[in-house]
């Protein structure tokens, strides 16, 4: 596989409290990885880091060989990164089909927006029953596909994901993590956060474990997920 996402000694800081600290890793073509840990281990700032939104302290950013940790979120969007972030943050008073068109500014085509929306409304049926319903009134799962749908739009390479599975119900969970695998085989590639360890495990090649701000264990996914202190301290088994 070729390299798509290269993380290099990442350090991020607000004030004088550091979130990550040095961490590398990497993500190839198509590959889904997850980054696990506890609340405050640093997961969020990373996946900020590499959108943008947050600016590291240090360290470096590189994506298609190109170093990105200097330029511009809308920019990082351009050349193929979408973030989900934690709460899924859809536009409430808006419609489903028009929180779909946002996420495609970066569209010049009518006719490309009008396509992806109906790739959209394939992968999420229920999105299209739902079209010019407002988004608020959507559930919280059916609000998870329309937030998926709407990264989606951008075409991107990668998308990052935080807490996808976050206040849903154990079947709507199935139809989200069935999802990022079909995201995954349409060659998209996904970086996952998760503190449902054992879901992240299931549904990524690879995972990091993060704790306060710092690698502590990286691996294949189904190493991990027999590993004594990661099943004691996540999985709870």
């Amino acid at each position: 596989m070729s390299r798509l996402l290269e993380v290099k000694d990442l350090r991020v800081s607000y004030g004088k409290a550091e979130a990550v600290r040095g961490i590398s890793f990497h993500i190839d073509r198509g590959e889904v990885i997850s980054l696990i840990g506890a609340n405050g281990a640093g997961k969020t700032s990373t996946m900020k880091s590499i959108s943008g939104l947050v600016k590291p302290h240090s360290g470096e950013v590189w994506f298609h060989g190109e170093r990105i940790d200097t330029i511009p979120p809308y920019r990082r969007v351009k050349l193929g990164i979408a973030h989900i972030p934690e709460g899924r943050n859809v536009f409430d008073a808006l419609a489903v089909r028009q929180n779909l068109q946002i996420g495609a500014y970066t569209l010049s085509r009518k006719a490309d927006v009008s396509r992806n929306i109906e790739t959209i409304y394939k992968t999420f049926p229920v999105l299209a029953e739902k079209s010019a319903q407002m988004a608020g009134t959507l559930s919280g799962g059916e609000q998870q596909m329309l937030a998926i749908g709407r990264a989606l739009m951008s075409n991107p390479q990668l998308l990052l994901m935080d807490e996808p599975s976050l206040g849903l119900s154990p079947i709507v969970v199935k139809d989200v993590a069935r999802a990022i695998q079909d995201i995954s085989a349409q060659g998209v590639s996904v970086v996952l956060v998760e503190q449902n360890a054992l879901l992240a495990l299931r549904i990524s090649s690879r995972a990091y474990v993060l704790e306060l701000g710092s690698i502590v264990l990286e691996g294949p996914s189904r190493e991990l997920v027999n590993h004594k202190t990661l099943r004691e301290a996540y999985l709870g088994i």
